[in-house]
């Protein structure tokens, strides 16, 4: 019990900073989530050594650690996750599992992800809609840019969308799957508007910080500094300083408040013995 409580105690003051630091600045030191993998670990280690007979506790550990590693460098590659936003989910794979045996932890990974991808839904969702009332104007240009530019394919979503509700008269599941096939394509749009009007802003290069996004590519002389997923480099950075005074930079929602309050009901729902799944 000491245990359990210490490593989710532990793990919430970490996410609680990372939170305050990333509505703050719209990124998480990686000395934060580096010392929250060191401290798991290390905690793991010692008390497996001097409180228990065996090192499963401490191995468990490392096996959740390997897991969410894995996992946070898919969703970080397919661009779900920002840098910080990965390596805050690795850490976290060094305090889950509370017990010494995996199938018993991977039932707690189970319950962790479906209470993170619930309120990353909802959290999303209400993120983007604020997005869009403060920048309402600029976004229903975009809107309209891009739905004329993929006329076709929302054409083709539409159709696909209502010959499958068409079969739910065999079976009712292909209406509402219908029903998502023929709205996926205005929702792929909305985000596109989003990502591409409203998260947009003018910075003064000497604002800018390792790992911002640029909108475009850069081209000073013969040198091209590129949009790129993994963002600025410091030496991008110094050369922009020199030959510009402001550059276009894409800001990302601030996500880690979706690891906070996904923690929170995990702790509670672990405590109440409710499972998700």
């Amino acid at each position: 019990m000491f245990a359990e409580i210490f490593l989710l105690t532990l793990a919430l003051i970490w996410i609680l900073f990372a939170t305050i630091q990333d509505l703050k600045i719209r990124e998480v030191a990686n000395w934060l989530n580096f010392s929250l993998i060191i401290f798991a670990l290390g905690f793991r280690f010692f008390y497996s050594f001097f409180a228990q007979t065996n090192f499963a506790f401490f191995y468990q550990g490392l096996i959740g650690f390997v897991l969410f590693f894995i996992f946070g460098n898919i969703f970080y590659y397919s661009r779900l996750f920002a840098g910080g936003d990965a390596k805050l989910f690795m850490a976290l794979g060094a305090i889950l599992p509370l017990h010494t045996t995996l199938i018993e932890n991977i039932r707690l990974f189970l319950n962790f992800f479906l209470i993170f991808l619930f309120i990353g839904a909802i959290y999303g969702l209400i993120w983007s809609t604020v997005l869009f009332i403060r920048n309402r104007k600029i976004f229903r240009k975009k809107f309209d840019f891009l739905f004329n530019k993929n006329r076709k394919m929302v054409y083709i979503g539409m159709a696909l969308g209502i010959i499958i509700m068409v079969l739910s008269f065999y079976q009712q599941l292909f209406f509402f799957l219908g029903i998502f096939i023929f709205i996926l394509p205005f929702l792929f749009l909305y985000a596109k508007a989003i990502d591409e009007s409203c998260m947009v802003r003018k910075v003064k290069t000497n604002d800018l910080r390792e790992g911002d996004w640029l909108c475009s590519n850069i081209k000073i002389g013969k040198k091209l500094i590129k949009a790129k997923w993994e963002g600025l480099t410091e030496k991008e950075i110094i050369l922009l300083k020199k030959k510009k005074k402001f550059v276009l930079i894409k800001q990302g929602i601030p996500f880690v408040p979706v690891f906070l309050i996904t923690f929170i009901l995990f702790i509670l729902s672990y405590y109440l013995g409710y499972s998700f799944w």
